[in-house]
């Protein structure tokens, strides 16, 4: 370390700040207050060199690559690629507000048979401490209460909005080899930035929470920067998110002090803190359906437990999850938690019920992999399972396994082939002939139009079926508005109804 070792950075212009911070580092020597004085400090200079002093806002715009995260085909790869035609974000410093449009379209990935691609079109947004998307016909604003920490990280992660956070923020400094290290703290989250020789920021990194992963490192990299109209900004970002690439991007153009005007809708103002709800309706004799706005779940009562098929999205639905099965089936527990597949969406509840002291029931591959996330601290927003420190019970599988209490079985089989996902499981009742299943099917309201025939996952779906010999009346589907029945799987592929199929 050098004779400046880590000091607090100025937080106000004026050299008396700057030399009252280094007498209390316990720095004396008069080079050293030189080179950290409030003109020429590491921060100072990069602000300089950068403009950020000059930027209230500024505006963004390329080409490139985005990942799905949380979305990997197989556990422990990296997030599906979809190509990039238009990228702009465009970002208000002084009201910590950002508006992000993507139009992207999902690129083919060989030996590996999806859906169609089909552009679409994301307008996202943020500003304090609310979030909303933009979009649906006619045209609504979607709050995203979920999103505000990642979004809010968007904007002090530019290289001039972490140089505003850090002057503002009791940043520090550290000496490196190519040049300095600034790091700081807004609220839980912490920042830490690599300036180069140049005064240029190099990289970011901060951590945000996730269900899964707990506390997730987001990297970002910037490299190449230009000149755009008086302002120096790199030509080429990429951003690693939980430890594969998010974003990858190449910098067309740039605007300062961009007209921002991001104003929050009145809906979205008054939406408050979403209540988690979930509701019940009977499939059959002591199995149930269990609904949840966009994912839900199905209890199946056993002589003396609980099998739930799926813990979606995070702890909170968990929680609601628990309740409401005490309530419909009393004073059993909950023993078993069947698990479809590794992607986020189906996956965020999890260590809730680990935590409850659930086996989890999941594909083979799965298992190591959660193993493993779930082994990453959880700091930023502690769950149960990080303060109880309960190891997970696991049963895993391969082609196929059956739950049974000795009354009612519960067959769980590999949907081998799929696109969707390596490990990829469906759960069926062979008295009941109710199929459960996540993402291979997805009704439409009832009435309206069905999906488009050639969705190579319910194809798929229908073909293990068959191959499985599996007499389906009943479909719960993990995604959609309602219950179907075989019929309308076999309408969606433009298929008759014909008896055995």
């Amino acid at each position: 370390m050098s004779i400046l070792g880590s000091v607090s950075l100025p937080r106000h212009r004026g050299s008396i700040r700057g030399l009252i911070l280094l007498a209390a580092a316990g720095i004396t020597t008069f080079t050293a207050l030189q080179a950290y004085s409030v003109e020429s400090g590491p921060l100072q200079a990069s602000e300089k060199a950068l403009g950020a002093s000059k930027l209230k806002s500024i505006e963004f715009s390329g080409t490139g690559h985005w990942y799905q995260f949380g979305q990997a085909p197989s556990p422990g790869t990296a997030w599906p690629q979809f190509d990039v035609s238009s990228y702009t974000a465009t970002i208000d410093y002084d009201q910590a507000a950002a508006r992000v449009q993507i139009t992207r379209k999902q690129a083919v990935e060989p030996g590996r048979l999806r859906p169609t691609p089909v552009e679409q079109k994301a307008d996202q947004y943020v500003s304090g401490t609310l979030a909303w998307n933009l979009g649906g016909n006619p045209v609504t604003a979607q709050p995203q209460a979920a999103a505000v920490e990642e979004r809010v990280s968007e904007i002090w992660t530019t290289p001039q909005g972490f140089l505003k956070a850090a002057e503002t923020n009791s940043a520090t400094s550290r000496s490196t080899s190519n040049g300095s290290e600034i790091s700081f703290a807004i609220g839980k989250n912490h920042y830490v930035g690599t300036l180069n020789k140049n005064n240029q920021v190099e990289k970011i990194k901060t951590w945000i929470d996730n269900p899964v992963l707990g506390d997730t490192l987001i990297e970002y990299s910037y490299t190449g920067y230009k000149d755009y109209n008086g302002i120096s900004f790199p030509s080429h970002i990429v951003r690693v998110q939980g430890g594969y690439p998010v974003l990858d991007l190449d910098i067309s153009s740039v605007t300062a002090n961009a007209a921002a005007n991001i104003s929050v809708p009145p809906e979205v103002s008054s939406a408050g803190i979403p209540k988690v709800t979930v509701t019940s309706e009977l499939l059959a004799p002591g199995v149930f359906y269990l609904r949840g706005g966009t994912h839900h779940s199905v209890a199946i009562e056993q002589k003396d437990h609980v099998v739930l098929v799926e813990a979606p999205l995070n702890e909170a639905r968990s929680e609601a999850l628990i309740a409401k099965i005490s309530e419909i089936i009393p004073n059993k527990p909950i023993r078993f938690v069947i698990n479809t597949h590794q992607h986020f969406d189906h996956s965020g509840g999890l260590r809730t019920f680990v935590d409850a002291g659930a086996t989890i029931v999941t594909p083979q591959l799965d298992k190591a992999y959660y193993e493993k996330i779930w082994a990453n601290p959880h700091s930023i927003n502690p769950d149960l399972l990080a303060k109880s420190k309960k190891s997970a019970k696991f049963v895993t599988f391969t082609d196929k396994y059956v739950l049974t209490d000795g009354q009612r079985s519960i067959e769980i089989h590999q949907i081998a082939g799929s696109g969707h996902d390596d490990a990829f499981a469906l759960v069926y009742l062979p008295e009941e002939k109710v199929l459960v299943e996540a993402d291979a099917f997805t009704p439409t309201v009832a009435g309206a139009p069905l999906q488009a025939p050639g969705n190579p996952y319910t194809s798929n779906l229908y073909d293990n079926l068959k191959r499985l010999n599996l007499d389906v009346d009943q479909i719960a589907a993990l995604h959609g508005p309602r219950i179907t029945k075989l019929a309308d799987l076999q309408a969606a592929l433009g298929l008759k109804n014909v008896a055995g199929n």
